[in-house]
């Protein structure tokens, strides 16, 4: 079965799973964390799901301006999906993020610039005693992207490569081109309520469907898979600090048994959300990546936006 057609199922299973219970949502309710314990104090309680969208435009036009200027025109459009349910001995939460934005620039041809997708899932063990206070917790991550990406300012591919000798800018990415795959089984510790901890044992595939961009992620040029096993942990941080400001921190880090002389893999995620009122909203977002395999340096994404939010659960 194609790649596409398999990850294709799964967000849209995602997607259907949100949209499980429709019923009214408190107006900063905050969407369910896969790595928190759900909410839910009852053996049979129902589905708890939010869908949330987003769409930001910015505009920049200019006309015998002596300053200078460059006019623009940006879009991007988001959707956020979770639910979660807590029954007499198990939990389980599962969340989607989807994610995708051009600009369009003066003396330039559209460029992307944000693509996300993101599945998580989530389904820990309520016991006794020691369960009680560490929680055995099955856990599934993937993400990747929608669209082509390019490198506009320099060509990575080593010398020996077929494309080293192309002109910027070069495609490096594509749909599940990369993708990345991780589960784990561990213990998950929840020592204040907006802060959940999670330690275990952990596998993470690198999945790169394009032959070309295998090199670029450190994929062996005939297999579309690069399988990594070790241990993983994860952080998780969701505070509403006033009535109209949120902040969310996800930290993922991931170590192979194979290369423990190297520096882990690691993907820090942070955002900011200030509600100006029921649909007017601004994030500010800032993303720290590593993973030896790809680059030696940190890769690092900041992005801030004011947009039009709905919500649709």
């Amino acid at each position: 079965m194609p790649v596409r057609t398999v990850v294709g199922a799964l967000a849209v299973a995602c997607l259907v799973m949100a949209g499980a219970s429709v019923h009214a949502q408190p107006k900063h309710s905050p969407i369910p964390n896969p790595q928190k314990r759900p909410i839910s104090d009852t053996a049979d309680a129902e589905w708890d799901s939010e869908l949330t969208g987003k769409i930001s435009v910015s505009q920049a036009a200019y006309r015998n301006w002596q300053e200078g200027g460059v006019n623009s025109l940006s879009f991007t459009t988001s959707l956020d999906g979770a639910t979660e349910q807590e029954g007499d001995r198990w939990a389980q939460a599962y969340s989607a993020q989807f994610a995708l934005g051009y600009i369009n620039q003066e003396d330039q041809e559209v460029r992307k610039s944000e693509d996300r997708i993101r599945l998580q899932a989530n389904l820990q063990y309520q016991g006794e005693g020691f369960f009680d206070k560490f929680s055995p917790t099955l856990a599934g991550d993937l993400r990747t992207q929608f669209a082509t990406g390019f490198d506009y300012s320099d060509n990575p591919y080593p010398d020996d490569d077929p494309l080293a000798e192309e002109e910027p800018p070069v495609q490096t990415s594509s749909f599940f081109a990369p993708g990345i795959l991780t589960q784990s089984l561990g213990l998950t510790y929840t020592p204040v309520d907006p802060l959940a901890l999670r330690l275990g044992i952990a596998s993470k595939q690198t999945v790169v469907a394009e032959p070309d961009f295998r090199v670029l992620y450190g994929v062996d040029p005939d297999d579309p898979v690069r399988l990594e096993v070790g241990g993983q942990f994860a952080a998780r941080y969701d505070q509403q600090l006033s009535e109209s400001i949120r902040y969310r921190s996800q930290l993922d880090v991931f170590f192979a048994v194979n290369q423990l002389e190297n520096p882990p893999d690691a993907v820090w995620e942070n955002v900011i959300n200030l509600e100006v009122n029921d649909w007017l909203s601004t994030d500010l977002e800032f993303v720290a990546l590593f993973d030896e395999d790809t680059s030696g340096a940190i890769q690092a994404k900041e992005v801030i936006s004011v947009g039009v939010s709905f919500t649709l659960l």
